[in-house]
C-alpha cells in the first residue's frame, strides 16, 4: 500500500471533520481526487488548501481599523455682556431696569452727614424778635450739624405703569451748640421734612442733556415747636432730573400751600426762600461735588442762598465732607436771617 496515498486520505478526512466542512462540501469530488493524485507533498497540500478555500482566507487583504472619530470641539462660550454702568440719577431713583430693587427698602435720600465742627460768621441770636421781645440766646459761632435722610419705595409701577414709582422720604437736620456749656449745650434747632413723591421716568434730549425723570412731590417742613417758636410750611413741587455724563441737574419749582393767615408761622417765607431751587451734582471717581442755588427773583429785595458740598475718600467706605453756605434759610428758624458758615466732617451715605 502506498503510504503517501494513505496519508493523503487521512488528511482529507481531518479537514472535513475540523470545521471546514462547509467549504469542503462546496468543492467537487473531482477537485479533491485531483489533489490526492499529486505525488509531491508540498504541492498536494497547497492543492488541498486551494480547494478548501483556506488560502483565500490567509491572503485576503487586511482591513485596517479606522480611528474613532473625535468629538467636534465645543464652540467657544459666548462672552457675557459687560454690566451696564448706571448713572447717579439712575441709582438714586432706580430709573433703569438694572437699578430696580423693589419696594420697602431703606435708601439714602438727601445727603447724610455729620459735621463736628461748623463755624458761622453771624449766629441768629434772636430768631423770634418779630414775635415777642426776646433776649439774646448767647449762641456761639462754632457748633455741630447732623443730617439723616432716607426714602422708601412704597409702590413700584403705580396704576400699572412701569415708568411710575411712589416714594416716601424723611429728612431730619439738627443744629447743636455742642461746645456751648454756658447754656447747657442745647440743640438750638431741628428741622423735620416728610415727603411723598411720584417719580415718573422720562427719556428726552434737551440742550445736550438727557431728561431722566419728573418728580411730583408734596413736602411738609417744620421745626416741631409750638406757638410763637414754631416754623413750618407745606409745598407742592415738580422736580425735573437731567444728566450728561457725570453731571446731573435737578430743577425744582414749587408752590407753597398757604395756611390761614392767623395760624401762619412765617407768612413771608417765600420772600426769602423763593419759589424753587436748582441742584447741580458732579461726580469724579469717589469724589462728589454739589451746588444748591435758591433765589426769590425779586428786585430790589433780592434774596437767595448758595450751598456747596464736597465729599471725598477718607478711610475705607468713610468719606470726608465739607459744606459751605451763604445766604438765607440755612434752617427754618433762620429763614429770614443771612449768614455764612463752613463745616467739616464725614459723609455717612450719599444722597441728592
Amino acid at each position: 500500500m502506498n503510504f503517501s496515498r494513505l496519508s493523503s486520505g487521512l488528511l482529507l478526512l481531518a479537514l472535513l471533520g475540523g470545521g471546514l466542512a462547509g467549504s469542503a462540501r462546496a468543492a467537487s469530488t473531482a477537485d479533491w481526487e485531483g489533489c490526492s493524485a499529486i505525488p509531491a507533498d508540498a504541492e498536494r497540500l497547497a492543492c488541498y488548501d486551494r480547494v478548501s478555500g483556506r488560502s483565500q482566507l490567509e491572503t485576503a487583504p487586511r482591513v485596517e481599523a479606522k480611528p474613532a472619530p473625535q468629538p467636534a470641539a465645543a464652540p467657544p462660550l459666548a462672552q457675557l455682556p459687560e454690566p451696564k454702568l448706571l448713572s447717579a440719577l439712575s441709582r438714586h431713583w432706580e430709573l433703569d431696569d438694572e437699578a430696580k430693587q423693589g419696594a420697602f427698602l431703606f435708601q439714602p435720600h438727601r445727603p447724610n452727614y455729620f459735621l463736628p465742627v461748623k463755624y458761622s460768621n453771624a449766629p441768629n441770636d434772636s430768631p423770634f424778635r418779630n414775635t415777642f421781645a426776646q433776649p439774646g440766646l448767647g449762641l456761639e459761632n462754632i457748633e455741630t450739624e447732623l443730617q439723616l435722610s432716607f426714602k422708601i419705595k412704597a409702590m413700584q409701577g403705580v396704576f400699572g405703569h412701569d415708568d411710575a414709582d411712589l416714594w416716601f422720604g424723611y429728612t431730619a437736620t439738627s443744629f447743636w451748640q455742642a461746645y456751648n456749656h454756658s447754656i447747657s449745650s442745647p440743640f438750638r434747632e431741628t428741622n423735620y421734612e416728610p415727603e411723598a413723591m411720584l417719580v415718573y421716568r422720562t427719556n428726552y434730549a434737551l440742550a445736550g442733556f438727557r431728561g431722566r425723570f419728573i418728580n411730583f412731590g408734596l413736602s411738609h417742613q417744620s421745626n416741631g415747636r409750638g406757638e410763637g417758636l414754631s416754623r413750618s410750611w407745606n409745598r407742592a413741587y415738580a422736580q425735573f432730573g437731567l444728566e450728561r455724563g457725570n453731571l446731573a441737574l435737578l430743577v425744582r419749582p414749587w408752590i407753597r400751600i398757604h395756611e390761614n393767615r392767623g395760624s401762619d408761622d412765617n407768612p413771608d417765607i417765600e420772600d426769602y426762600m423763593g419759589h424753587g431751587d436748582l441742584l447741580v451734582v458732579y461726580s469724579k471717581g469717589r469724589n462728589a461735588y454739589s451746588l444748591l442755588l435758591r433765589n426769590n427773583f425779586k428786585s430790589p429785595d433780592n434774596r437767595g442762598a448758595l450751598k456747596l458740598n464736597w465729599s471725598f475718600p477718607l478711610i475705607g467706605r468713610l468719606k470726608g465732607y465739607v459744606q459751605y453756605f451763604n445766604g438765607y434759610g440755612e434752617s427754618l428758624i433762620d429763614y429770614n436771617h443771612r449768614q455764612q458758615s463752613l463745616g467739616l466732617g464725614v459723609s455717612l451715605a450719599e444722597g441728592m
